[in-house]
C-alpha cells in the first residue's frame, strides 16, 4: 500500500504518517521542510523499522504543486491513499503567489490541483482520497465566485470555514465521479497550528478540549485501513464514524460550482474535468 499524506512534517500527519507505516502501509510525506520531513521520517523508522519517502512542495505555489504531481507519478507506479491533510490558518489575509488568499489556495485550490494530476493513478489502483477537513465547515458560506472573500467582509475565521467547507463540497464532487473519497474532523488538536490566534490559545489551555496528534489522526488512520474509507463515499466522518453535516457541506450544485470555479482558478483545462 503507497499512502501520500500531504503536511506530514508535523501535527496529525506525522502521526498518521507512523500509524500507517506500522500497519505496513510504504508512506510518502510531503511537507514544506525538508528538515522536518527527514526528522519525522527518521522518527518512523525507528518505531516501524519502514522509513517513509518524503518530498517537498509549498502549497502556496500552484507551480511546487504541479511538479511535485509529476514527481510523485514519476516515482510510483501505485497510489493507494491520498491523503490532503495540508492546510493552514492565518489571523490576517495574505495573498500568494498566484494571487489568491493563503487559506483559500492551501486549504483548497493546491489539494484540488493535486488530486486531479494524481486522480488517474489513484483509480487505476482501486484508491482512495481522504482529506481533512473541519466542524468549522458547518460555519462556512461558500461563494464560489469569491473564495478569497475579496468582495465580502474578510476575517480568519469565517475564511477558514469556507476552506473547511470547500474540502466537504470537493469530497462531495469527488463522490458523485465514482471515487472513494471522505472527510473528516480531526479535532482541536495541540500543535503549533495557528500560532497568531488568541482563540487558539485559550482553546489549548481550555482541560478536555485539545487532542493529541495522535488522537486526531486516528480517524483519517481508520478510513485509510479499513472498509470505511471506501464504502461511505462522499460522507463526513467524526471519530472514525459517520457524521451528520449540514447540506452546505454537501449540496452537489454547490460542489459542482466550486469545482468548475477551482478548475479555472487552477489552471486546469475543461477537459481534464472528470
Amino acid at each position: 500500500m503507497i499512502t501520500v499524506i500531504t503536511g506530514a512534517s508535523s501535527g496529525i500527519g506525522a502521526a498518521a504518517a507512523e500509524a500507517l507505516a506500522r500497519a505496513g502501509h510504504d508512506v510518502v510525506l510531503v511537507g514544506r521542510s525538508r528538515a522536518k520531513l527527514n526528522a519525522v521520517a527518521d522518527r518512523i523508522a525507528r518505531a516501524s523499522g519502514r522509513r517513509p519517502d518524503t518530498a517537498t512542495a509549498d502549497f502556496a505555489s500552484f507551480e511546487e504543486v504541479t511538479r511535485l504531481a509529476a514527481d510523485l507519478l514519476d516515482r510510483y507506479p501505485r497510489i493507494d491513499v491520498l491523503a490532503n491533510n495540508a492546510g493552514v490558518m492565518s489571523t490576517r489575509k495574505r495573498l500568494t503567489r498566484d494571487g489568491h488568499e493563503l487559506m483559500a489556495q492551501v486549504n483548497h485550490l493546491s489539494p484540488f490541483l493535486l488530486t486531479n494530476l494524481l486522480l488517474d493513478r489513484v483509480r487505476r489502483s482501486g484508491g482512495r482520497v481522504i482529506t481533512t477537513s473541519s466542524r468549522a465547515a458547518r460555519s462556512g458560506r461558500l461563494d464560489p465566485s469569491d473564495l478569497d472573500r475579496s468582495r465580502r467582509r474578510w476575517s480568519a475565521w469565517l475564511q477558514y470555514g469556507d476552506t473547511k467547507q470547500a474540502n466537504a463540497l470537493f469530497t462531495t464532487a469527488l463522490a458523485r465521479r465514482g471515487v472513494a473519497a471522505t472527510c473528516f474532523h480531526p479535532g482541536v488538536i495541540r500543535t503549533d497550528f495557528a500560532p497568531d490566534s488568541f482563540f487558539m490559545k485559550l482553546l489549548m489551555v481550555l482541560p478536555g478540549t485539545a487532542r493529541t496528534p495522535e488522537e486526531g489522526a486516528r480517524t483519517l488512520v481508520h478510513l485509510a485501513t479499513t472498509g470505511d474509507g471506501a464504502k461511505h463515499p462522499g460522507r463526513f466522518f467524526v471519530d472514525s464514524a459517520p457524521a451528520s453535516a449540514p447540506k452546505s457541506m454537501s449540496d452537489p450544485a454547490l460542489a459542482a460550482a466550486l469545482w468548475d470555479v477551482s478548475l479555472s482558478l487552477t489552471g486546469l483545462s475543461a477537459g481534464e474535468k472528470i
